[in-house]
């Protein structure tokens, strides 16, 4: 502030300001108040908010948060934190070992007979409620938001009406602004002037919080709201709301099922492989995938003892790693023991069941039989709040990111590079390609090994939203399987849309029946579907040998 003007109580002040001084003063006072610094915390309101009954404490704490005190903040903090005595009429704070007086701010001795301040849950939410409004006058965006969001879950009143048309008046972003408008609107929908409700009642409408459809609710229940006029702005605003809930509720089964298509089409992709150029029906292809999952476990545990500075980058280097642990399991399994099996399906799918086993209990023997934590990386926590009934998670998002990245890979492998031209050659005509030099024999153990190391990849993936145990290819084998004869053998394309279809009718349908149920719908649709179609959706073209 500028330095004191001489003989300023001599002066007359013009006739101007006699009119416009009165308007100075509450503009000042104004922003004080938007910067939470008109006055500091008396002794008589500690008190007031520390002691006595707790309507009457309650009601002491909003008129402070209103006046703007500026150490109600750390003074709130401190109530929460059960670090606030009463003595007689004083009030004391304890930090570090100390005693502050919370009227003065000064260190002072703590007397024996100080006692400590019971707080209530009741006391507690209004303490919570005032913390996260005064953090709706933060400078940071993120800040309010955060506060706004706090207090949308609130039970508010009244007595909170001050505070937050004082954020209202002081809120610069639009979008947030809206949100606290929608707030005060829920206060006053209660509020014994009528206009007051019929006003509150058309600016709910705008919402779409499912709280706020329940307090519409509720004032269109028996002993709610009486007036006509009101209760038709009610039903209107509980329509609007209702529909928006609609709408996310059905992009959020849009999402899950999207979701768990794109986990189906990580853990067929590499089935299709395998199934489509060998005719093996792999049932350790979901242990293939655990070898992943547990790969990722190894890699995650070593960066947080070797690299934590680093740690979330673990999942990157566990793609690489769960690869290719997956493909060299998967090459020890084609050399040693399918080679010798060819063209003996049950006898296939006896031995690579027994070795699902086998793997299982080796796991068990090495980690124990139960899950193992994997932590998800900062930047896989959370998710983005699309509408209040929908948040789309970080680690689904990248999931799905994740998954048709590889569909890419895999796509541009088969169909641009050397390795890609034998496997279609042995798939489509397998005596044929034997004829012109190439050695199916090598061309089985990649591709089976390629396949696996895809298996792994999911595996990946599936430590990211799930538990990593023993059994966690089981959960996804028999789907994986009917992904790839539902979609066509050896077809990526159909492994895509039937990985995609079958997991959005599979989020479908637990919607309308429950999930036991929506999967014996899932399986009847797709014993029907066979029968109409064997091929599938994609039928491979052109002619074999073996045919």
């Amino acid at each position: 502030m500028g330095r004191a003007r001489p003989g300023r109580a001599g002066r007359r002040l013009p006739a101007t300001a006699h009119v416009m001084l009165p308007i100075l003063r509450l503009a000042v006072l104004g922003l004080g108040l938007l910067a939470g610094t008109t006055h500091a915390l008396t002794a008589a309101e500690a008190l007031a908010i520390a002691a006595g009954d707790n309507d009457a404490r309650i009601g002491a704490l909003y008129s402070a948060a209103a006046a703007g005190d500026r150490q109600l903040a750390p003074f709130v903090q401190a109530l929460l934190a059960d670090e606030v005595k009463v003595a007689g009429e004083r009030v004391y704070v304890l930090h570090d070992g100390k005693a502050i007086d919370a009227g003065s701010g000064s260190d002072v001795a703590l007397p024996e007979a100080a006692e400590d301040v019971s707080n209530n849950n009741r006391m507690r939410r209004a303490l919570e409620t005032v913390l996260a409004s005064l953090q709706l006058f933060s400078s940071d965006v993120a800040s309010r938001q955060a506060a706004a969001a706090q207090l949308a879950k609130a039970s508010l009143d009244e007595s909170q009406l001050p505070l937050l048309e004082r954020a209202i008046a002081a809120e610069t972003d639009p979008s947030l602004k809206d949100q606290l408008q929608r707030m005060r609107a829920r206060i006053l929908v209660s509020s014994a002037d009528r206009m007051k409700r019929l006003a509150a009642a058309g600016e709910l409408g705008h919402s779409s919080q499912s709280a706020v459809a329940v307090l519409l609710q509720e004032r269109l229940g028996a002993g709610g709201e009486t007036d006509a006029e009101v209760r038709a702005a009610l039903q209107r605003s509980l329509a609007a709301v209702r529909g928006r809930l609609a709408w996310g509720e059905g992009l959020a089964t849009l999402f899950t099922g999207v979701s768990l298509g794109s986990v189906l089409l990580l853990v067929a992709l590499g089935l299709a492989i395998t199934y489509g150029l060998m005719g093996v029906i792999n049932m350790a292809h979901g242990e293939l995938m655990m070898v992943g999952a547990y790969t990722t476990y190894l890699v995650q545990n070593l960066f947080r003892a070797c690299w934590p500075s680093v740690f979330d980058a673990y999942v990157i280097a566990a793609i690489p790693a769960a690869f290719l642990a997956s493909a060299l399991v998967g090459a020890v399994l084609e050399r040693g023991v399918l080679r010798f099996l060819y063209g003996r399906p049950l006898e296939t799918l006896l031995a690579t069941w027994g070795i699902s086993l086998v793997l299982q209990q080796a796991v068990r023997s090495i980690f124990g039989a139960q899950n193992v934590p994997v932590t998800n990386p900062r930047w896989l926590s959370g998710g983005v709040e699309v509408m209040s009934n929908l948040v789309l998670p970080y680690n689904r998002i990248a999931i799905i990111a994740f998954a048709f990245t590889v569909l890419g890979g895999v796509a541009l492998l088969i169909a641009r590079t050397r390795f890609g031209l034998f496997i279609r050659g042995v798939t489509q005509n397998r005596r044929m390609a034997s004829c012109v030099g190439v050695d199916t024999t090598r061309v089985d153990t990649l591709a089976f090994s390629f396949g696996a190391g895809i298996a792994g990849l999911g595996g990946v993936a599936l430590a990211q939203i799930g538990n990593v145990g023993p059994d966690l290819g089981q959960a996804y084998i028999v789907d994986s399987f009917l992904v790839v004869v539902v979609g066509g053998v050896g077809q990526l394309a159909g492994t895509v849309v039937a990985g995609l279809g079958l997991g959005v009718l599979n989020k479908l349908l637990e919607g309308v029946a429950g999930a036991v149920l929506a999967k014996i719908m899932v399986l009847v649709f797709i014993v029907v579907f066979i029968q109409r179609k064997p091929s599938g959706l994609f039928a491979m073209k052109g002619r074999s040998a073996e045919a």
